[in-house]
């Protein structure tokens, strides 16, 4: 029975496929009692080698078996070549890049991040983070340019596109320009050890940590869990802070205004007692001292080191809150307060003459000529009558009264 023949060749490629794999999953798990890499390689490769042993033995049983039964040249043996081909290719490239990211995670398992220094790591963590990117990206084109090149027809339409690839390649330069240069961004970030995966950056005046960093951006983790996503070229172009570009010490700053009564000895004791009580304080740095005194008050700054950027924030609020309290409680005549100083009274200016109501109401009021025009417009008017002497009326009244 010829299809009992296949059945056996596939029933055997795939015993034989479990049979391996749970041989080499033994003599690993024995490495693993000295060694700790081989319980990594076992859960790693475990899935990839297993799928990529069963496709190969599934090809080689199915390529030898298939022409027997059916004949050299069996219907559509050119579609079953190609199928074949196309799964080898998929899996071994998913062995490869399994492989690849074995020995990155072996590299990165060499340097902790978890210790108070750990620049060195974080430097080589994001290195090896970048080059997984591109091995993962090699390894897809290099899949699927085998998997095309096995297609009859393929060489001439690729040889037509590079022909006529003149004005495509210029227009998808410019098209993919700002592309290109986020990548080469990313990928001078990672080697020039401008930025690190857990770096204390300050960015668009946010304060946060450098959680990821890709080919085309860069992700920050901002103090209150929100995520600040800039492209790669803005750390090769905009300034920015990089607070742990050396080590992971931090020096900070705290500032009191304070009153011009304020006891610095006394205060810079309260400071002693203070760091002497707390861990975060990494016994580095302590100052105290007053750096100014404009303006109606003293300026008092505290000057504390902490092992991160996190212990050293934490320690700047302790600091802030304990000598707040004890200049309530203790120095009180500390606080800032406002002063005014009342000086004697001022003369006040003699109060100008005011004019009667009198002249003040007249049309005419002011000076002598002013009078001498009301009085031609205000007074009597004399009349001259034919029978009176000149001096008056013939009834004797004076001119100018009206009769009643």
């Amino acid at each position: 029975m010829p299809w009992i023949e296949l059945a056996v060749a596939v029933l055997v490629a795939v015993v034989l496929t479990f049979v391996v794999s749970a041989l080499v999953a033994w003599v690993f798990s024995l490495v693993a009692r000295r060694k700790d890499w081989a319980k990594a390689f076992v859960t790693r490769m475990r899935r990839p080698f297993r799928w990529s042993l069963l496709v190969v033995l599934l090809t080689i049983a199915l390529s030898t078996t298939l022409p027997r039964l059916l004949g050299a040249d069996y219907p559509g043996q050119e579609a079953v070549s190609q199928l074949f081909r196309c799964t080898v290719i998929v899996v071994v490239a998913w062995f490869v890049g399994a492989l690849a990211l074995f020995f990155e995670d072996l590299g990165l398992s060499r340097y902790r991040v978890d210790t108070p220094d750990n620049r060195v790591a974080r430097r080589v963590r994001t290195q090896v983070l970048i080059l997984r990117r591109l091995t993962v990206a090699l390894i897809v084109i290099v899949a699927a340019g085998a998997l095309l090149l096995g297609f009859p027809g393929v060489e001439a339409v690729g040889a037509s596109v590079l022909a006529s690839a003149g004005l495509v390649s210029v227009v998808a330069g410019l098209a993919a320009q700002s592309t290109l240069a986020n990548v080469f961004a990313g990928i001078q970030l990672a080697f020039s050890d401008a930025i690190r995966i857990d770096d204390v950056v300050v960015v668009e005046g946010q304060w946060g940590l450098i959680e990821e960093i890709t080919l085309s951006y860069v992700v920050v983790h901002i103090w209150d869990d929100r995520r600040l996503v800039l492209p790669s070229t803005y750390f090769t172009t905009t300034p920015f802070e990089n607070w742990t570009r050396r080590n992971s010490e931090l020096l900070g700053a705290v500032e009191f205004d304070l009153d011009w009564r304020v006891q610095p000895g006394d205060m810079r004791d309260e400071l002693d007692r203070v760091l002497a009580g707390t861990d975060l304080w990494d016994g580095r740095v302590k100052v105290l001292q007053v750096t100014d005194a404009t303006g109606g008050y003293v300026r008092v700054r505290v000057l504390v080191t902490a092992k991160d950027a996190p212990t050293l924030f934490d320690l700047r609020c302790l600091v802030r809150e304990d000598l707040i309290a004890w200049l309530h409680a203790s120095s009180p005549v500390s606080i800032p307060r406002a002063r005014v100083q009342m000086v004697g009274d001022e003369p006040i200016a003699p109060a100008r003459p005011q004019r009667s109501t009198s002249e003040a109401g007249g049309l005419f009021s002011g000076e002598n000529a002013d009078t001498e025009r009301t009085a031609l417009f205000t007074s009597a008017i004399p009349v001259q009558h034919p029978d009176d002497d000149g001096h008056g009326r013939p009834d004797g009244r004076p001119v100018g009264r009206p009769d009643r």
